[in-house]
């Protein structure tokens, strides 16, 4: 009868989806199929994103949102109102209110497209809150204490890290690197060293399979697939994890960097607390091979991996759900 409040977070790989009262009920890519010339929707989610580099001409298969916020306004917001009216939250009387996370450090102009993609897809009231504030008490971690709690939030679009205390972001850093730059190393290293043409899914797959962040982390091969620039025909070869390692390297100092940047500006009583907790890693990134071991050595103190990495947002915009009213519009 009543609309049900929902927790959304608008990831630029994958969007999750909680409902108040039912917990996680949708968790899929954020890709939209479109007919070019109509502009009609085709596909949306885990179906369009098997359409993938495997569409005619007259298909084209977008990523609206990039590096964490939304690159195309009009299918951002079919997207939203596809997932929405799929899950059947609104009621005979009313509109959801929306609960949806952004990165750190994006524009008033960026949180107003979020904001207004929401409202059109059928939001009564949206709440916008911070991604790693979001993710740090989905992954279990009491922030509201007056205590230093880290965390490091690596997802598709933007790696996020941030210092918190006494409920609220102490020290920040968003940086545009994250699991999509990693595959785009990966596509660009093959191309260059072996002259073969591989596709998004492919360079993905790599990287799941037998990437890692740390040099002496893992040694495995894996047999991939593309087509050969030089005489346009298919080839078969065999990749290693220390080439994908060797070709991630760059983009994953940034992270460090940024992290290392981070704990400099932190209180030196915050830092002691973070010694003593540790930092805590979620996000997608944070199921790569070696990078919590990488992290450890490069900052200095232990660093752990949440439970759920994965769902550690939307897990806390369902926990923050229950207080909306507390929630900083």
């Amino acid at each position: 009868m009543f609309a049900k409040d929902i927790g959304i977070d608008l990831g630029t790989a994958n969007i999750l989806i909680h409902v108040k009262g039912k917990g996680i009920v949708l968790n899929e890519p954020s890709v939209v199929a479109l007919d070019r010339k109509t502009r009609r929707v085709l596909a949306v989610g885990e179906d369009a994103y098997k359409m993938v580099g495997r569409t005619p001409g007259n298909i084209e298969v977008v990523r609206p949102l990039k590096e964490g916020v939304i690159a195309d306004f009009d299918v951002t917001e079919m997207m939203l109102k596809y997932f929405i009216n799929k899950l059947n939250v609104k009621g005979y009387f009313s509109k959801p209110r929306i609960l949806i996370c952004c990165p750190t450090n994006i524009t008033s102009v960026e949180q107003k497209a979020i904001r207004e993609a929401a409202e059109k897809s059928g939001g009564k009231k949206i709440y916008l809150e911070e991604e790693p504030k979001v993710a740090a008490i989905g992954a279990g971690m009491d922030i509201f204490q007056p205590s230093g709690n880290m965390i490091i939030d690596i997802g598709g679009g933007t790696t996020d890290i941030a210092v918190l205390s006494m409920g609220d972001i102490v020290t920040s850093e968003s940086i545009k690197v994250a699991g999509d730059v990693f595959n785009n190393d990966i596509l660009q290293y093959i191309k260059r060293h072996y002259k073969l043409l591989i596709g998004e899914r492919t360079s993905e797959n790599i990287k799941i399979t037998i990437g890692t962040a740390f040099s002496d982390g893992r040694n495995e091969e894996m047999e991939i697939r593309g087509r050969d620039m030089i005489t346009g025909l298919p080839r078969t070869i065999t990749i290693r994890s220390p080439e994908i390692e060797e070709c991630m390297r760059e983009s994953i100092a940034l992270i460090l960097q940024a992290a290392r940047n981070v704990l400099e500006q932190t209180p030196p009583e915050l830092s002691a607390d973070i010694i003593d907790r540790g930092v805590i890693l979620t996000g997608g990134g944070a199921l790569m091979h070696g990078i919590d071991s990488l992290l450890a050595e490069a900052l200095k103190v232990p660093v752990l991996i949440a439970d759920e990495p994965m769902n550690c947002v939307v897990i806390g915009t369902g926990i923050l759900l229950n207080n909306i009213g507390k929630v900083s519009t």
